[in-house]
């Protein structure tokens, strides 16, 4: 990962968010949430060997090369012909691209896998340098190694995904990102337009790690989220490499990126190691741009589980069901007390697997019973916090009970996050819960 000035930043905590999700009252009954969705697609597992034995490799070249696989230096065109080698035995269909910087010649390596849509690509990618003082066995090794062995995958699997897949390894990180963005830059804007997501993998295997989700796409983001939270490992979101590493030129030009981390030298906090051990008050990556970031510089838990999640998002987000069709209903079925003349309450809905804006009809179906719904003051809540007016308070309506659909013109609200109905009694003697709601998509 690129150097920059230290900087502090908080690493707020990404909560694990459940599909339902009630603020305050208590439950008449309990009932499933019933979301009709893509169901995930069954990735394969990353053999945590496999991916060592690629390390090992990066660092004999290292070793052999003067210590390093940085721009300009034998290590690293030594360290690129080990992995095309590899992915063209593999039945990838690879390219060298050729930039230079600081007086040297550098490349950058893509590999195309054969099928897919064309017109839809799913690029992921890491740096293959390393800085001139080590073996970058973690940065970058570790994203190259898991992303090499994850394309691998691929062509063992014989797999033939809805949408065309592409991997690339990166050169010249460690001076500024130069080789991707000479890749971003010298791709035709038809080209760019074609890239339905850039995944990045820039440390995966910190010795002290942590479990950090870049959440620049949603979609991107949950998918990698669904995955932590399917193996009960909570994520914050990354801060500390944000705009530093190759994914950076990529969001620029207007592509959905995301990508995993595990830390470089921030220092984990107590709560953090209370969640996913290590030890507080140590630097994620103790060997961050050192000598010592050898192939001892490895946590094999982290390094296994991060390769793992780079399947299950190259896979998921390469599928053809990545994006429910139009008509898909979100339902929350839980009910939800209504307090009188009380605070308001709300029930949520988490929205995944879409791509884009939410629809300028957006369907919200509500059913809330209530003795006098002439108290109530219903609102639908976007993620962003934006609240749309669906019901207003009316002394004059007597009648029981909301049962209606309202549409809401939510076309500038992202459709992925947390969607909420939220309603507040506003007058006496009268009590209610909500029964349930839907959002139609």
């Amino acid at each position: 990962m690129r150097p920059v000035l230290r900087r502090t930043l908080p690493c707020a905590a990404a909560l694990a968010v459940a599909s339902l999700f009630l603020t305050t009252g208590a439950a008449h009954s309990v009932a499933p949430v019933v979301v009709t969705a893509p169901a995930a697609v069954t990735a394969p597992d990353i053999p945590l060997a496999n991916v060592k034995a690629h390390l090992a490799q990066l660092q004999s070249i290292a070793t052999a090369n003067g210590g390093n696989r940085a721009h300009g230096r034998t290590g690293y065109k030594a360290s690129v012909d080990y992995v095309k080698a590899k992915l063209d035995a593999a039945g990838y269909t690879t390219t060298l691209q050729q930039f230079t910087s600081s007086g040297a010649t550098g490349y950058n390596l893509v590999a195309d896998w054969p099928g897919g849509d064309t017109s839809k690509v799913l690029m992921a990618g890491a740096h293959l340098d390393s800085v001139t003082a080590g073996a970058g066995i973690n940065d970058n090794g570790s994203g190259s190694a898991a992303v090499m062995e994850t394309a691998l995958a691929v062509s063992r699997a014989g797999y033939q995904p809805d949408k065309h897949l592409r991997f690339a390894w990166w050169g010249a990180e460690e001076l500024g990102m130069v080789g991707s963005k000479y890749y971003v830059n010298n791709l035709a804007t038809t080209e760019r337009a074609k890239l339905t997501g850039y995944l990045n993998f820039d440390m995966i295997g910190s010795p002290n790690p942590g479990y950090f989700v870049y959440d620049d796409d949603p979609t991107i983001e949950q998918t990698f989220k669904d995955y932590y939270a399917g193996v009960s490992i909570p994520t914050e979101i990354e801060t500390e490499g944000d705009g530093r590493s190759d994914h950076a030129p990529f969001k620029t030009a207007g592509v959905p990126v995301g990508g995993l981390f595990s830390g470089a030298d921030y220092i984990k906090t107590a709560a953090q190691a209370q969640k996913w051990g290590g030890t507080s008050g140590l630097a994620f990556d103790r060997c961050y741009h050192a000598s010592c970031d050898s192939s001892a510089n490895i946590d094999d838990t982290a390094l296994d589980r991060n390769s793992d999640a780079i399947a299950y998002a190259v896979w998921n987000l390469s599928a053809a069901t990545a994006t429910p069709p139009a008509g898909t209903v979100f339902t929350n079925a839980t009910d939800v007390t209504v307090p009188d003349n009380g605070a308001a309450v709300t029930s949520a809905i988490t929205v995944t697997g879409r791509t884009g804006n939410a629809p300028s009809t957006l369907k919200v179906d509500v059913d809330i019973r209530h003795t006098w719904r002439g108290d109530l003051v219903v609102d639908l809540v976007a993620p962003d916090g934006t609240a749309y007016r669906l019901k207003s308070a009316s002394s004059s309506d007597s009648a029981d009970n909301v049962v209606a659909a309202y549409t809401v013109n939510a076309s500038s609200e992202t459709a992925n996050g947390i969607w909420k109905l939220k309603v507040q009694d506003t007058a006496s003697s009268d009590t209610g819960y909500i029964n349930s709601w839907s959002l139609t998509f």
